[in-house]
């Protein structure tokens, strides 16, 4: 579906991108890249993604080509991407944090593994560089020689100080009880309260990036399935999308469904599991109990029709390499049935229970004002007023056949994010019985042709915590020649800092949860 109108004000040479939403891409000059970045912020729209490629294997003897900045807005219209070209002689582009919040720590990251400066930007410090590779070395960039690097080496990092009387900090990680992924937590408290909060991520980095470039564009899925275990469809689907859109063709409409089915699932699954956390780190241990046994049964039912419990490895470029019948569509409409009423008296329960409201009203506010500046995305948004949801806005088969209700709050709290999970657990639920008993006959899968060396796709699924974005580029034989995948997590775990100031200590395991954003998604 080629993008029907463009960023406002900004005449632009657009490239429509095939795909499920409205998609285009321009080359713009510096003054054009800033002069995008105000007109999207002065539409309401917000920053995506922001990535670099290295591009001198492309253009050998041009030092004004030999690399490119990219910038992925959704605006009213649909995603609008603009690619900025720089000189290896000066590998920089002007700075976005002061339009969007976001970019701050995309620009880190993007310096670290390419080496592409943010010209201007006001914190510049390694963001997921910790010692792995020395400075100077960029991951990215296409001369980059694992080999030779050197043993790792510890890096001290500049937290922000906050001084004053009576202000003390608390460390909390990188390593932390139980299974939780690595992350580090600065609080700066007086008494119990929080002052502020800083966090710093990257301890997972894992190269996803430059790994996919081992890959053949087909063969690409099983990597983006793997970003981020809790929302494998979504990534998976993701890249399935930007791969049939750099390819050319489209997957069959009983796929379509079949996919829709599966992100619903892994919706389902997850809110689940966090509704009975959020009530465990509230005291209510019988709520963890309860919750925990319907998202076991949920996953043993995955397996059994699926063949995986997180249905990993489900959705391939060109369709999807599972189905299922007459008979395992009436097992999904009984269990959706039956589960949905343990949900809503377990909402009952939550919502009569005057210990637990105690604990979420209030805690851990993030105002529609402070969502809107700082770029808040997905569940966590719509829980402060912010009614993006891909679904709706940019509504693809089978969304268009069956519909789906957005569910929005206002007040921004820990029991409005709990409000949010319940009400879209719910309406996941009737729409995996839409699914199951709507999804038309035929085939699952279509041939794929092979890729075009430059062509470009991108994918843009709402997952469960957010928006997924996959941008493909292939390179000569068939092999992948740049994908940048990008989670939700990274607009929204900055968020998480300003949403504990004014709390309490104890209230953070809460306010945490009741995001629960990636670590093994942001860090790539």
């Amino acid at each position: 579906m080629p993008l029907t109108s463009r960023i406002p004000g900004l005449a632009l040479p657009w490239r429509p991108i095939a795909g499920d939403a409205p998609m285009a891409i321009a080359t713009v000059g510096e003054w054009q890249w800033t002069e995008a970045a105000r007109l999207v912020r002065e539409c309401g729209g917000r920053l995506v993604a922001l990535w670099g490629s290295d591009r001198r294997d492309l253009d050998e003897d041009d030092d004004d080509r030999a690399f490119a900045v990219h910038a992925a807005y959704a605006i009213r219209e649909g995603l609008c991407i603009v690619e900025l070209l720089v000189p290896e002689s000066k590998p920089s582009y002007p700075d976005l944090s002061g339009l969007f919040a976001p970019a701050t720590r995309m620009q880190r990251a993007l310096f670290d593994l390419v080496g592409i400066a943010a010209r201007g930007a006001s914190d510049t410090r390694p963001w997921l560089r910790h010692g792995a590779w020395p400075e100077g070395t960029h991951p990215l960039r296409r001369d980059f020689d694992a080999s030779s690097l050197p043993a790792n080496t510890l890096t001290d990092y500049d937290f922000v100080r906050v001084e004053g009387d009576g202000v003390h900090e608390i460390p909390v990680g990188p390593i932390h009880a139980g299974i939780i992924e690595p992350g580090h937590f600065r609080f700066s408290i007086v008494g119990e309260k929080v002052l502020r909060l800083e966090e710093r991520l990257g301890y997972v980095h894992k190269g996803i990036e430059k790994r996919f470039e081992e890959f053949t564009v087909p063969e690409g899925y099983r990597l983006a399935g793997r970003v981020s275990g809790d929302s494998t469809v979504a990534f998976a689907w993701a890249y399935a999308q930007a791969a049939e859109s750099l390819l050319g063709v489209e997957p069959p409409a009983r796929a379509r469904w079949i996919r829709a089915l599966m992100l619903e699932r892994e919706r389902v699954a997850n809110h689940l599991g966090d509704l009975g956390a959020l009530g465990n780190d509230a005291a209510l241990a019988f709520a963890l109990a309860q919750f925990m046994r319907l998202k076991e049964d949920w996953v043993r039912l995955s397996a059994e029709i699926f063949g995986h419990r997180l249905l990993m490895d489900r959705i391939v470029p060109g369709g999807v390499d599972a189905d299922f019948g007459a008979a395992q569509a009436e097992r999904l409409v009984g269990q959706s049935h039956a589960i949905e009423a343990e949900v809503r008296e377990l909402r009952h329960i939550f919502e009569e229970h005057a210990g637990l409201q105690d604990r979420f009203f209030t805690t851990g506010r993030v105002t529609p004002e402070l969502a809107r500046t700082l770029g808040l995305t997905g569940l966590a948004a719509r829980a402060s007023g912010q009614s993006n949801d891909l679904r709706t806005d940019y509504p693809a088969v089978p969304w268009t056949e069956i519909g789906t209700r957005k569910a929005v709050q206002s007040q921004g709290d820990v029991a409005a994010r709990v409000n949010v999970r319940f009400e879209e657990l719910l309406e996941s639920l009737r729409l995996v019985r839409a699914i199951a008993v709507g999804t038309p006959a035929g085939p699952c899968r279509t041939e794929l042709p092979a890729a075009a060396p430059g062509a470009l796709g991108a994918g843009w699924v709402e997952g469960w915590r957010g928006e997924v974005l996959v941008v493909l580029e292939a390179g000569e034989g068939g092999r992948i020649r740049r994908c940048h995948v990008h989670d939700p997590s990274w607009q929204n775990w900055p968020v998480l800092e300003h949403a504990v100031i004014g709390n309490i200590v104890p209230d953070f395991p809460l306010i945490n949860k009741s995001f629960n954003l990636s670590y093994s998604g942001h860090d790539l």
